[in-house]
């Protein structure tokens, strides 16, 4: 799951560099029209990501960093959270079970 993980943030990290690339000197169109229009909605949905999943980055000791790798990589970013959550609870539950034994 971690190399589909890192290989859609690669991906997503060459879609960035093509939009950066076209801003800077446009493509020609209406290839540089479509490509802003998918990088305007492709922010959107990351920010309604970001909104969404607040609650689960709140906890996070790098905030920051947190919500514009969510912003840059969206759901490619956020399920390489959710594993770390559920490792750290059930550690916990391991040693409650421990410490009332």
């Amino acid at each position: 799951m971690k190399i589909l993980l890192g290989l859609g943030k690669v991906l997503t990290a060459i879609f960035w560099g093509v939009v950066l690339a076209n801003l800077i000197d446009p493509f020609a169109q209406p290839f540089a029209l479509l490509l802003n229009l998918a990088g305007a909605v492709l922010v959107l949905i990351h920010g309604l990501e970001l909104w969404l999943f607040n609650e689960r980055v709140s906890g996070r000791t790098r905030l920051g960093l947190e919500r514009v790798q969510i912003l840059l990589f969206g759901i490619f970013h956020l399920q390489g959270l959710s594993s770390a959550p559920a490792q750290l609870v059930s550690a916990e539950l391991a040693q409650l079970e421990v410490e009332h034994a």
